[in-house]
């Protein structure tokens, strides 16, 4: 493995796994903060056992999670130098913020894990939304961050040199919005559909049900809720990528020829040679219209794009196309779930819907990694959109596949640690959190 290629692996394995715990503590604290606020309003004690449970999966979540975006941070600086010596004073400011609202995150947990009847319980349920809210703006201020590298603005680029920065401004870029609303519902779209999956296992197991129902019925309702809305930003998106990186969205539909009433692409095998796409479903006109809100207005094609700037064309559709399908299949678990809330009450009860949440709980996952792809991919060969190039900001030291190597059975160290501790976390539901079990401790818990 060359160094180039093993630089860009060991990036790409530390973001896939750092993602995930980054949507779980986007998400997780506004379900705690739920099931929370269920408790004081009705003293229900499985609410309060279904916090704390959740409370501890927040805090496992959390630590592995500031390990990994620790390492991410130092990967930054080891693996693309020339990156952060021309991009640190631009966009570091939204890396600061993250920073401070990391800490008081950090503060507000801990706050959160020890004021149980110590504090009064209003201000300890306040100490739960902070910890969601430091958690959301932490992903939005890191997403701002990724969104100036396909949007670069706050700057001007003279002769090689980066002159009048406004930082504000970098923050603040054209794509952040877009990105961050995409990235925002996404999160809680893939973490509520694993922890309702979660759950629904445990009720179709018989296991500890009145709690699995409760906790299935808050991470459900979140869930659907995002993957109906999930269209309109994927919507939102597409304009922008449209407009800043018609390169970007020309790989996403493997579109190679510019035209007017560009057909939409559903599946197909693109061929670069022939620059045909093969096997696929075509609506015409319908890129235009999503491109473009006009369904006559052309769509640049690939081959307008000189060669060297276009990004690998197979890749990032595939990945678009697995982003769209998958969120789709959730679009339609969702509407069946509606339809058993407001007319097929029957339906709720049953085990065929339970199963469909418990085959969607990686699904979320999977289109939230396929989605990274296709922004990171399908920014390529740019590391800044057409400003820096992503081979010109790579370390030149040598040995770094030994350091890909390092890391990868760091993450995956990790990984079998955080499985091994919240399975036994859902082991011990019973024991701790639960009060109508039989084998409930029946004393008061100190997480």
């Amino acid at each position: 493995m060359d160094d180039f290629l093993a630089a860009r692996s060991q990036m790409a394995m530390s973001l896939g796994f750092h993602i995930i715990f980054a949507c779980v503590g986007m998400v997780m604290p506004f379900f705690m903060a739920i099931s929370h606020y269920k408790y004081l309003k009705t003293g229900d004690e499985v609410y309060r056992g279904l916090t704390k449970a959740w409370s501890k999966g927040v805090a496992i979540l959390f630590a592995t999670g500031a390990v990994s975006g620790t390492m991410l941070s130092f990967e930054l600086g080891l693996l693309w130098p020339k990156f952060m010596e021309h991009a640190g004073p631009i966009f570091g400011m939204p890396f600061s913020l993250e920073g401070t609202a990391f800490f008081i995150e950090a503060i507000a947990l801990g706050y959160f894990l020890y004021g149980w009847d110590k504090f009064n319980k209003w201000f300890h349920w306040i100490t739960g939304v902070i910890v969601g809210i430091s958690g959301l703006a932490s992903g939005i201020l890191v997403v701002a961050a990724n969104s100036w590298m396909n949007s670069p603005s706050g700057f001007e680029f003279v002769d090689g040199k980066y002159l009048n920065i406004d930082p504000i401004k970098a923050m603040f870029n054209p794509g952040w919005f877009s990105q961050s609303l995409h990235m925002v519902i996404a999160a809680f779209a893939a973490t509520g559909f694993a922890v309702a999956g979660a759950h629904a296992v445990m009720i179709m197991r018989k296991k500890n049900i009145e709690f699995h129902t409760k906790a299935f019925k808050i991470a459900a309702l979140c869930a659907c809720i995002a993957a109906l809305l999930q269209p309109i930003s994927g919507d939102i998106s597409a304009k922008f990528v449209a407009k800043y990186q018609p390169a970007k969205l020309a790989a996403m539909e493997a579109h190679f020829h510019t035209e007017e009433k560009a057909s939409l692409i559903i599946g197909g095998i693109p061929n670069e040679k022939t620059q045909e796409v093969n096997y696929a479903i075509k609506l015409p006109g319908m890129l235009s219209f999503l491109a473009h809100g006009d369904l006559n207005r052309p769509v640049t094609g690939l081959n307008d794009i000189p060669e060297n700037e276009r990004p690998p064309v197979a890749i990032t559709h595939y990945a678009f196309q697995i982003m769209v399908g998958l969120g789709m299949i959730l679009v339609l678990i969702s509407l069946i779930y509606f339809t058993a809330l407001i007319k097929k009450k029957s339906w709720l009860e049953k085990k065929w819907l339970f199963k469909l949440f418990a085959f969607a709980i990686p699904l979320g996952y999977i289109a939230l990694e396929a989605g990274w792809v296709v922004t990171e991919v399908g920014r390529q060969p740019w590391i800044i959109y057409g400003v820096m190039r992503t081979k010109d900001a790579v370390t030149p030291m040598p040995g770094i596949a030994y350091s890909f190597y390092i890391f990868t059975t760091v993450f995956v160290s990790l990984a079998a640690i955080v499985i091994f501790l919240l399975s036994r976390q859902m082991k011990m539901v019973g024991r701790l959190y639960d009060p109508t079990d039989a084998d409930y401790i029946n004393k008061k818990i100190i997480p």
